[in-house]
């Protein structure tokens, strides 16, 4: 028995072959036993506490963190062995990368997970985890190119030429592409500050819409007419952005004019007839209502109220009624509108020279 064990074949003993082979099978076995058992086991408590987060990390561990176990106890086996320098080198080449892969999709899906987690507990999170598309592609980027220079570096490479090379090749794009970075930046200043989000009502300058899509460069945003409008993201974090999704009631100030024919009595009723007829309407609190001014073919009346809703239709709902009232109840007290009027007084010369006393 001890002189086949101590048999060689291609540099190896036949013990060594077993006590590798066996190592790796004991490996297997622990790693199997570990996924099957105690990884399930740990899958199961997850799903009876609150936090996503923890049940996504368990998945990541099983999807990445099995594969790279098995990956590394197979490596550790074949490296007991005496291989062949080229073989050796191979098998070296091929776990470096395999790990290296596995290291990085660990470690991009936990930031990933840990910023879907944070962005999900905020006001809108569901709707703010949908926007993550830009976020991700930098956060993806960014980890990927440091892991590929961590292989380089493994690998033998000469990883401090790699990164001056890539620093004046990275100055050069970002001479050539200053607008394009411009945006990427507001696009991040978009996501975290929040000015904006998407079906929010917002109006710039003179263009105004419901918000579509946030990209990474450009903004979309569907116009009342129906038309997409494109904002670049500087644009629009250098612009004055009225957003009406956080209005929670809406000031409304409107006038008007009654005739100078209008009695005394009746001017002094208006200001209460007004505030009743606001009364009147729900989601509505009233303000002031005043005898504001005289006007050059009116006398002037300026009401103020709230509309405690920050949707627009219930806001022109609620004027078109008050305008309606109004209407009927002018019209039953007798008191006219005003409309730009001129009243024209004709002198008759020849009569009020016959009219006046000659003088002797």
């Amino acid at each position: 028995m001890t002189e086949f064990l101590e048999r060689v074949y291609f540099h190896n003993t036949v013990q060594t072959y077993l006590i590798a082979i066996g190592f790796i099978l004991l490996g297997l076995i622990l790693i199997s036993f570990f996924k099957h058992r105690i990884l399930t086991r740990i899958a199961r408590l997850t799903q009876r506490t609150k936090s996503n987060f923890d049940n996504h990390l368990v998945e990541s561990i099983d999807r990445f963190g099995v594969p790279a176990l098995y990956i590394a106890v197979i490596y550790a086996g074949l490296n007991y062995l005496e291989l062949p320098v080229r073989a050796s080198k191979v098998i070296q080449l091929a776990t470096t990368v395999v790990l290296t892969y596995l290291a990085i999709r660990i470690i991009s899906s936990t930031i990933l997970l840990l910023l879907r987690s944070y962005i999900s507990r905020q006001d809108n999170g569901d709707e703010k985890v949908k926007q993550l598309g830009g976020v991700i592609l930098v956060v993806n980027i960014f980890i990927w190119g440091l892991g590929i220079l961590t292989l380089l570096d493994n690998l033998g490479y000469d990883v401090t030429t790699v990164i001056a090379g890539l620093g004046i090749g990275g100055i050069a794009i970002a001479l050539a592409a200053q607008n394009i970075l411009g945006d990427l930046f507001n696009y991040f200043v978009i996501f975290f500050d929040r000015p904006f989000e998407v079906g929010d009502f917002i109006i710039i300058d003179d263009k105004m819409g419901v918000v579509d899509k946030i990209g990474v460069k450009t903004t979309r945003i569907k116009s009342l007419s129906g038309e997409q409008l494109v904002f670049a993201n500087s644009d629009l974090t250098n612009s004055r952005i009225h957003n009406y999704k956080q209005m929670q009631q809406r000031r409304v100030l409107f006038k008007l004019g009654v005739t100078y024919q209008t009695t005394y009595e009746q001017l002094e009723a208006i200001p209460g007839l007004l505030r009743r007829i606001v009364d009147e309407q729900e989601n509505v609190r009233f303000d002031r209502a005043h005898f504001s001014s005289y006007g050059d073919s009116s006398l002037d009346f300026e009401v103020v109220y709230y509309v405690l809703a920050s949707d627009y239709n219930v806001y022109m709902d609620t004027q078109q009624r008050i305008n309606l009232r109004i209407f009927k109840e002018f019209h039953e007290r007798g008191i006219d509108f005003a409309y730009p009027t001129r009243t024209l007084f004709v002198v008759n010369e020849d009569q009020e020279n016959k009219e006046q006393p000659v003088l002797r």
